[in-house]
């Protein structure tokens, strides 16, 4: 299976190609030239695996390249109880009959960037091996908070490897900044950027397709790559958590084989939810995919009216995650939907970058809101939400989560559609925890409380254990100062690599 360009002016490259590159060379996406498909045969069987054994199957129907043993061997130290605080690795949750939770965050970094960046490390090594590849890799970045700590972590001290992270001066929440700011390895830098998190991903996606910058890394033996939701190796290992979660389930008698479900996802790149799209294009039975939104809710408008605006006031959240107005992945779904006319695809883009608008043709609009279905919640609707279910169901969530579940309830009141639901829950409600604390706790409860205060008082309120990769992270010493502006993103990259 070949992997080939959202934008068609590039040429089909083989997977290792393709994690190895991370954007093509045109500005495009690689995506599969084809999509494989599971009967109900093949999920029977996947059923009876554990997660690591379903990893190796889905991952091995897309990288066609990697033998068995080469995905198996980066399957296992990937997913396992070292890794993950629970056996499961991605356990699902359930609230209420019909209501269930899939928790993504039980890895390192406490948050769903782990299911893949624990994983790409392992990929992209072996990547670099069939390729032939003999250049340093690196990894270049731009996060909104989760993904650069937890490509961090996955690419600390890996040999032949070097990763910079840049993420949003103001643009996350305190515990996020400092999981970056305090990480160790040898082969790791991190860089705040004045500006929201649009403007730090356009200045980092730039780099990639700039001839002098690369061309100055080429002499000096090193090559770019991303660990950014673009590069498909980042992108494949998240369609497993959606089969698991419904094989999960399956197993225990609460969804019959073959029963539709409706999957809500907190969405600000689009990345996750389009790992659900292409499970459904798999063959698992996946009714609606909901688009939840907070006030940054360029998504929601487009899923409802066919027209991608980003020319709007831009908003931070208490759902810090998902303050993103460029949602890259998008690009992906169109290409799919369009039956793959790279030329509309490019135009469209092209626009976007310009003007910063494009308007998708009427059937393209029907086929998203065909399987998709979107709305936005503000900022006393998350602290509500996080409130209302830890009281009706004693299960306590983080403001992303709390903006799925929100959405999820306004979906089922305008539809009257009582498919059973899985919201994905993206991160531990304590890696949130001043929008959780103010929620249950008040805001006269948090004056004068330091976060790591509020991490304990939130703890003894709840009776649930503060994750390891929080604790004590204040006692950390800083070791990442530099802050820039993004017209420096550039020079800061080549003066690190001097």
């Amino acid at each position: 299976m070949l992997y080939e360009s959202t934008r068609g002016r590039s040429r089909p490259v083989s997977a290792a190609e393709a994690i190895k590159q991370g954007i093509a060379p045109d500005g495009g996406l690689f995506v599969p030239e084809r999509i494989p498909s599971l009967g109900a045969a093949d999920l029977d069987r996947l059923a009876g695996l554990d997660y690591r054994q379903r990893a190796a199957e889905i991952l091995g129907r897309f990288l066609a390249d990697f033998d068995r043993p080469e995905i198996a061997g980066s399957v296992a130290p990937a997913y396992n109880t070292d890794r993950f605080g629970d056996a499961a690795i991605a356990p699902v949750r359930t609230a209420a009959a019909g209501l269930h939770f899939l928790e993504l965050w039980h890895g390192p970094t406490c948050a769903f960037k782990d299911m893949a960046l624990q994983v790409l490390p392992h990929l992209l090594k072996r990547a670099m091996v069939k390729t032939g590849e003999t250049a340093e890799t690196v990894i270049l970045v731009a996060t909104s908070g989760d993904t650069g700590k937890a490509a961090l972590e996955g690419f600390r001290d890996v040999p032949g490897m070097r990763i910079i992270v840049f993420f949003p001066a103001e643009g996350v929440s305190e515990m996020q900044r400092l999981q970056m700011v305090t990480q160790e390895g040898n082969n790791v830098h991190v860089i705040a950027v004045r500006g929201n998190f649009d403007d730090t991903q356009s200045g980092v996606k730039v780099i990639f397709t700039d001839p002098d910058v690369n061309a100055i890394l080429h002499r000096h033996g090193r090559r770019f790559s991303s660990a950014n939701s673009i590069n498909w190796g980042r992108l494949v290992p998240q369609i497993v958590y959606y089969f698991s979660a419904y094989l999960d389930l399956q197993n225990r008698g609460e969804l019959k084989p073959g029963q539709a479900v409706n999957f809500v996802v907190p969405t600000g790149n689009f990345g996750n939810i389009l790992a659900g799209f292409y499970a459904r294009c798999l063959g698992l039975p996946v009714h609606r995919l909901i688009c939840a939104a907070n006030r940054n809710n360029v998504l929601t408008d487009f899923i409802r009216t066919g027209i991608y605006n980003r020319n709007r006031t831009f908003y931070r959240t208490i759902s810090p995650s998902m303050d993103i107005l460029i949602s890259s992945n998008l690009e992906r779904l169109l290409y799919e939907l369009t039956d793959r006319n790279a030329a509309r695809i490019d135009g469209w883009m092209a626009e976007l970058r310009e003007t910063g608008y494009y308007r998708v043709d009427a059937a393209t609009h029907a086929r998203v809101a065909d399987l998709f279905w979107s709305d936005f919640v503000d900022e006393d609707e998350t602290l509500d939400e996080i409130r209302a279910t830890w009281r009706d169901y004693g299960y306590l969530i983080d403001p992303h989560t709390a903006v799925g579940k929100a959405v999820s309830d306004k979906y089922r009141a305008t539809t009257g559609d009582d498919t059973p639901v899985i919201i994905t829950s993206t991160a531990s409600p304590f890696k949130f925890n001043q929008a959780v604390a103010h929620a249950l706790l008040g805001t006269a409860e948090m004056e004068n409380r330091t976060e790591f205060q509020l991490l304990e008082a939130l703890a003894a309120t709840t009776g649930l254990e503060i994750p390891p990769g929080l604790r004590d992270l204040d006692k950390k010493p800083v070791r990442h100062r530099t802050v820039i502006d993004r017209e420096d993103i550039a020079g800061a990259v080549l003066k690190i690599l001097a």
